[in-house]
């Protein structure tokens, strides 16, 4: 093989090479194209995906405060529940101390 014959086989290689390269470049390009309805639907599902978390923070926000609500009226309801006993305690003892006056009277009378 003389120096022209490798030079022509040297270009046609490479020359080939780089319409295989071409081809498959082009067929990649060709298989993962995002076309306009792909982005609009993808959009779509963004913003759908933004309000749903948007409704996802309302609602927590909603149940804590919820919640914040109740254990105020709980603790508040626990108070008043403490109070009552401790009144109920105190007139309890106050009618233990007025039978024993009044039967200390009767003895006495």
């Amino acid at each position: 093989m003389n120096r022209t014959e490798f030079i022509i086989v040297t270009t046609i290689v490479l020359l080939i090479a780089f319409s295989l390269g071409w081809f498959a470049s082009w067929l990649i390009h060709r298989l993962t194209r995002v076309t306009r309805a792909d982005m609009g639907e993808l959009e779509q599902m963004a913003q759908a995906l933004h309000d749903a978390e948007e409704q996802r923070d309302q609602a927590i926000a909603y149940y804590e405060d919820h919640e914040r609500e109740l254990s105020n009226r709980l603790a508040q309801a626990e108070a008043e529940a403490r109070a009552a006993m401790d009144g109920l305690r105190d007139a309890r003892h106050e009618a233990e101390e007025l039978r024993a006056y009044i039967e200390r009277m009767h003895q006495a009378g």
